[in-house]
């Protein structure tokens, strides 16, 4: 994928009013059957949460594959793209970068709790406008506040810099249950297996078996989300069994791949 240096031709026009009022914090409800948006920015920081269904967030650094118990963090003027995985509920809070200052500078996966939930469904149901002085202002001011407890789960994606290791990785991720060894790739790149775990630790802060494990969960948890059989997954993906599969799933996630998805039903927003 060509990401760019972001510039005002890749905003997205339809959320002017949102990034342009004065408030600290901005929240907007769409629903979509399916398909993605184009490559794009804001000027303002971002909560991408699903209120339903399951999403892929994409950028230069990396993607994440979002439930609804998840949310990915955004910072402002950052290129990314989002892709359905079926209807989704999209609910996003817009962030005024001075307003949370101590939130990540980078892209990152976020579990968005209870609280949270909660706190997104209020603020739609208040005037976009709403008087910063009322009701509306104070959940604005609960939202900030809890966001700086957000725990960030593992799961992430990391895609190196380096030309030639990305394209490596961008050919992993497009059939992640290749059996190719490391050596194997090695001998494909023409170097040494250590210098190219070398290049895996350094440029992506994993090893080539961690990152790989990796791209194989975000490409199980898209086909899961979809409905597919565990079993059929687990196939897919190159593992010898559903049990096998399961068993790093629930190791790496903390739950089985059936119950990821779960999470408490969403009362009825504004679109």
């Amino acid at each position: 994928m060509n990401w760019t240096t972001p510039d005002p031709s890749m905003r997205c026009g339809h959320d002017d009013e949102h990034q342009t009022l004065p408030h600290p914090v901005t929240a907007k409800a769409r629903n979509y059957r399916n398909g993605e948006t184009p490559i794009h920015t804001h000027p303002r920081a971002q909560l991408i949460y699903a209120g339903s269904g399951v999403m892929r967030v994409e950028t230069e650094a990396g993607c994440w594959v979002v439930p609804p118990v998840r949310g990915v963090w955004i910072p402002a003027n950052t290129a990314h793209r989002v892709i359905m995985l079926g209807p989704v509920q999209m609910r996003t809070l817009y962030i005024r970068p001075d307003a949370a200052p101590n939130l990540p500078g980078h892209c990152c996966l976020l579990e968005v709790s209870p609280l949270l939930r909660a706190l997104i469904l209020a603020l739609l149901e208040e005037p976009l406008a709403y008087d910063r002085d009322g009701r509306a202002g104070q959940i604005a001011a609960l939202v900030l506040s809890e966001l700086r407890f957000l725990k960030l789960p593992a799961l992430h994606l990391p895609m190196p810099a380096e030309p030639r290791l990305r394209r490596l990785c961008e050919t992993l991720t497009a059939d992640p249950g290749h059996p190719a060894t490391l050596e194997t790739l090695a001998e494909q790149q023409a170097t040494s297996s250590r210098t190219l775990a070398r290049q895996f630790q350094r440029e992506t802060g994993m090893s080539f078996r961690q990152w790989r494990q990796q791209a194989r969960l975000v490409e199980a948890l898209g086909h899961l989300a979809g409905g597919m059989p565990v079993a059929l997954v687990a196939a897919r993906l190159g593992y010898r069994n559903a049990s096998a599969f399961t068993a790093m799933f629930r190791r790496t996630l903390g739950v089985e791949p059936r119950r990821y998805f779960s999470s408490p039903p969403e009362a009825e927003a504004r679109p």
